[in-house]
């Protein structure tokens, strides 16, 4: 599995850094002892492939996983895009004004019936009101926009599939 940006820079992973990639995803504080130990590699080497891992992008950065609900931030919902136009001045603002607008937590562009994708949290349904009413209808070339409210969060996971790792070895 090569990084498919720079394919000619970057080493082909292996299981043993496969198995690194997937239980730092779990957990991004484990310490290098404790990772080296589960994958059976002594400290130095495993610390040497993360170091590389990271290098080559692979790992882009660590973060701490935050409780929606603690930071009132619980109602999810997800709201469709068009735009009126789909010149590159109107998709670089919107792409600006989405980058700027704290509650979007995810923003992507789809091929469709529609132009964008974008993730919302906020407090409650008056604060989905007020970004609604206030923020996001008030963008120059939206045309229209179709929200749906998440009613229960199944499956929430940033985490992507390493193909190559042994699934027995977890944490």
């Amino acid at each position: 599995m090569n990084n498919q940006k720079h394919p000619d820079k970057h080493k082909p992973l292996d299981r043993i850094d496969c198995n690194i990639l997937r239980l730092l995803q779990q957990d991004g504080r484990i310490s290098n002892v404790k990772l080296a130990k589960i994958i059976n590699l002594s400290p130095t080497p495993c610390l040497e492939r993360v170091k590389r891992l990271e290098k080559e992008g692979y790992i882009k950065g660590y973060i701490a996983l935050l409780d929606s609900e603690l930071l009132g931030a619980a109602l999810v919902s997800f709201i469709e895009v068009s735009l009126d136009r789909t010149t590159t001045r109107a998709l670089d603002n919107f792409r600006r004004e989405m980058a700027r607008m704290e509650e979007v937590q995810e923003c992507h562009m789809v091929a469709g019936g529609f132009d964008y994708l974008i993730k919302v949290r906020t407090r409650d349904m008056a604060h989905y009101r007020k970004f609604l009413g206030e923020k996001l209808s008030g963008l120059a070339d939206i045309s229209s926009t179709h929200t749906y409210m998440v009613m229960e969060e199944v499956k929430a996971s940033g985490a992507i599939a390493i193909p190559g790792a042994s699934p027995g070895a977890d944490i």
